[in-house]
């Protein structure tokens, strides 16, 4: 009869580990989100209260927006949280996501050195003040990479009546702090969003030049990955997220993270 128990045991045992595996995914979701939410500490700040609460871990895998869209349309993630609303609204006509719901914003700004070549401190247009440094010929560095951030930069050039071509233009492919590291080096301009600077500004010599154009408005949004889409993704868990995330806890919390004193993210509720 032992060995009879023992050979039931050592039988099940594989049975049982694969149940195990299965119901794993149900305490984990994937998160592809923007480097500017990981980079600047908000998702370390924000994710702990809901993981401990809901036994649930995020994995966070933070890329820029255009990559995080393309891992949900794959189905390689079961939530994203990005910044391009245009892309966004693409993304969920086209049936790869549900439940678009705001979060939160900051906005952009233009980054440059102290001593502003080009000439563009104080411009209230931001589009006129790119085809002010390109027309001076200095240096600018963009992500290059389809961010959220590179969107916008596009979207403004485009606005300016086209980006002209010049050697002072880089593109590094990289996310947000690198390219501010690579603007410090060169002593150019660069598009960042106003959190991730607050949270690097002091690693570089950088100032804000150019702020305050309605143009430069930055909103988050998220978005669940269609379950019928993609019927292996963690659904339950996406939606507590998201749920958790435009939640008054939520939005208290994304209003009560700073650096150095100051807001990176507004709540979308406090507009």
């Amino acid at each position: 009869m032992r060995l009879v128990a023992v050979l039931v045991i050592v039988c099940l045992a594989p049975v049982l580990v694969a149940c195990g595996d299965r119901k794993a995914p149900s305490s984990r979701i994937r998160l592809a989100t923007t480097t500017s939410t990981e980079s600047s500490g908000l998702l370390e700040w924000l994710l702990p209260p809901f993981e401990a609460r809901e036994g649930i871990r995020v994995d966070a895998i933070a890329v820029g927006t255009g990559q995080a869209l393309a891992l949900g349309r794959r189905g390689d993630a079961d939530v994203v949280l990005v910044h391009a609303r245009s892309r966004e609204d693409e993304f969920v006509a086209a049936g790869h996501g549900v439940d678009r719901r705001d979060v939160m914003w900051n906005d952009f700004v233009i980054l440059g050195p102290t001593d502003d070549p080009a000439g563009v401190r104080g411009t209230a247009d931001a589009a006129a003040a790119l085809r002010r440094i390109a027309e001076a010929r200095a240096r600018f560095v963009s992500r290059g990479d389809d961010s959220g951030t590179h969107i916008r930069e596009r979207d403004l050039w485009e606005a300016a009546g086209g980006r002209p071509a010049w050697k002072g233009y880089w593109e590094t492919g990289q996310g947000m702090g690198a390219s501010l590291t690579v603007a410090d080096e060169k002593r150019g301009y660069v598009l960042s969003d106003r959190g991730s600077y607050l949270a690097f500004g002091r690693k570089v010599d950088l100032e804000v030049l150019v702020e305050g154009d309605p143009a430069l408005r930055n909103p988050y949004g998220v978005i669940r990955v269609n379950p019928e889409r993609h019927p292996h993704v963690n659904a339950e868990g996406a939606r507590k997220l998201v749920d958790y995330l435009t939640s008054p806890e939520g939005q208290a919390r994304i209003g009560a993270f700073r650096k150095n004193g100051k807001i990176l993210f507004h709540p979308h509720t406090v507009d």
